[in-house]
């Protein structure tokens, strides 16, 4: 291995960093900008089973050291990523993609994941029961140790690749929601999604998303990121994503010492595009400045 190289539940990636889905698409839009073959991997867009316009807007609203987003899985469905968008990745990007899924009830991400599995280029199937942003699903199944490990259970009957259960923060104990991914046969458990955020217009007195409220992400959430990937990777004995809030190859590190096998970035896509590759440029000074001779070697090093 190299020394930026880790082992992501079996599959090695050059280096840890993953553009986080719904930041990246589903990939050649940023191959326009440079070579993501750069990449460690990236979680491609959100995908249901079936096609999601998403919410009404705005969607966006602007906060200090971040932003809150209520897109709401705006997708075309999975039979479309499929058949369209995976084929045009395939142009660009010659690695092996995880796969972000969602859904509004179990049987939805088990026929998502179900389509997924059979994909060549999916590596891994990033199970999102974590999103804040919609109604009638998402971040319902994340609060609830029994609801994830239910879906869970019911993706990993019916698919072969790597499960990765990417977790809410919105809950009080998000250790006893991880353990119960890990019983019910998840491979690897993803951290955090958003922390769920609102703003008001003064001028309007009402709020200035039309979905009310929406997921709160940026540099403002790293501290919690870290405190809960330390937590749920002190208590799993399957690998951990992290992410919330990367935005510097400290943060990465950072992350990793945490306990994070791979680090996922987010928000700092939509801010500069280029921070993935910049980050992976980074990596090897910032290593040489903190004594670092591999990655892999400092995962979970913090005690």
């Amino acid at each position: 291995m190299g020394r930026l190289s880790v082992n992501l539940c079996g599959i090695e990636l050059d280096n840890p960093i993953i553009p986080a889905s719904g930041t990246f698409g589903y990939g050649y839009e940023f191959a326009e900008l440079y070579d993501i073959n750069c990449l460690g991997t990236f979680s491609f867009k959100g995908t249901t089973k079936d096609p999601r316009f998403g919410n009404p807007t705005p969607r966006i609203a602007e906060c200090k050291n971040g932003m809150i987003n209520a897109v709401g899985l705006q997708n075309p469905g999975v039979e479309k990523v499929v058949s369209e968008e995976l084929p045009k990745l395939k142009k660009c990007f010659n690695k092996k993609v995880m796969a972000n899924v969602s859904g509004f009830a179990v049987e939805d991400y088990a026929y998502t994941c179900q389509m997924l599995d059979k994909e060549e280029q999916v590596g891994w199937l990033e199970v999102n029961v974590s999103c804040p942003n919609v109604h009638g699903g998402g971040m319902s199944f994340g609060t609830c140790p029994e609801a994830a490990a239910e879906v869970t259970a019911a993706v990993k009957k019916v698919t072969t690749k790597p499960v990765i259960i990417k977790l809410s923060p919105n809950v009080t104990d998000i250790v006893s929601i991880a353990k119960a991914c890990e019983a019910a046969g998840a491979d690897g458990i993803s951290l955090i999604n958003t922390l769920l955020g609102m703003r008001i217009d003064l001028r309007t007195k009402k709020p200035v998303i039309a979905n009310k409220m929406g997921g709160f992400s940026g540099d403002a959430i790293f501290p919690v990121a870290v405190r809960m990937v330390y937590q749920v990777a002190n208590a799993v004995n399957i690998p951990v994503v992290g992410m919330g809030g990367v935005s510097t190859a400290e943060d990465v590190i950072e992350l990793m010492l945490a306990g994070a096998t791979a680090v996922e970035v987010g928000a700092a896509n939509l801010i500069d595009p280029f921070v993935c590759r910049d980050i992976i440029n980074d990596l090897p000074a910032v290593m040489d400045k903190y004594k670092i001779n591999s990655l892999q070697e400092i995962i979970g090093g913090c005690k």
